[in-house]
C-alpha cells in the first residue's frame, strides 16, 4: 500500500492498492515505539459516519518520506499486540472518534 497525495487537511490520505484504486483515509493517529524502532499510523475510512463501526487499519511508516512514503504491513503478533493495546489507550482516553 502506498501514500499517495497528501490533502490539504494533514488528517486525511488517499492509499492506493495494488490495482490502482484509491481510497481516502482519516489519519485517527499516528504513535512511535521505541521498542520495535517504528513509526506507526492508524486510518479509517475518511466515509465513515460518527456513529458506525469501521475498521480501523494500522500500519508502519516513515515519517521522513513526506506524502508518498511507502506504508508497510505490521506482521509480528507482538507488533500487533502492542499496536492495539496503544489503540485502545487512545480510545478510551479520547472517548472514541468523535
Amino acid at each position: 500500500m502506498s501514500q499517495n497525495q497528501n490533502t490539504n487537511e494533514n488528517d486525511v490520505i488517499t492509499l492506493v492498492d495494488d490495482d490502482g484504486n484509491e481510497t481516502l483515509f482519516n489519519i485517527l493517529f499516528t504513535f512511535d515505539s521505541k521498542d520495535f524502532g517504528h513509526s506507526y499510523i492508524l486510518l479509517y475510512p475518511a466515509d465513515a459516519a460518527a456513529d458506525d463501526e469501521v475498521d480501523i487499519q494500522a500500519y508502519i511508516f516513515d515519517p521522513e518520506d513526506g506524502d508518498n512514503g511507502e506504508l508497510q504491513l505490521i506482521e509480528s503478533d507482538e507488533e500487533w499486540d502492542m499496536v492495539e493495546q496503544v489503540l485502545n489507550t487512545f480510545l478510551a482516553d479520547d472517548g472514541g472518534m468523535q
